[in-house]
């Protein structure tokens, strides 16, 4: 259990290293002018918050709910499960910091990366969390 664990750590701050990396870039693309800022009423700015927006509100339920909608049996179906949530819950964030520059600093986007950094935060993976997940729910029912 603990190298299943192990593994999901590295994608866990893997996630956070690529969202550092955008807003890194971004952030130095925002201060040099490297860019032309998006109007965020223009109907591109609107398409790409709407689809930031569904993403977040898609992605984050179901990253969270997912280990409890398949329960898995074994520890590969586990290791898949937690970083298929790892990457659904954090995928908002990368996206959010880098439509929050675009946007030339709209605070709305930097909410969403807000929201979704607090759900990722939650999908920290732990032994002791893996264990619990791991568990049967009924006590009769059979391990693996």
């Amino acid at each position: 259990m603990e190298q299943i664990v192990r593994k999901l750590n590295w994608i866990y701050y893997g996630q956070m290293v690529i969202a550092m990396i955008v807003l890194t870039t971004m952030y130095y693309m925002h201060m040099h002018g490297l860019y032309e800022p998006l109007d965020k009423m223009s109907g591109l700015g609107q398409a790409v918050q709407y689809i930031i927006i569904f993403d977040a509100l898609v992605t984050i339920p179901l990253g969270l709910y997912l280990i409890k909608l398949f329960h898995p049996k074994t520890e590969t179906m586990y290791f898949k499960c937690a970083a298929a949530r790892i990457l659904l819950v954090s995928n908002t964030l990368p996206l959010g910091i880098a439509a929050f520059y675009w946007m030339d600093c709209y605070r709305s986007m930097i909410w969403v990366a807000a929201i979704a950094a607090i759900a990722w935060y939650f999908s920290k993976p732990t032994i002791g969390k893996a264990e619990q997940e791991m568990a049967p729910k009924d006590p009769n029912e059979e391990t693996y």
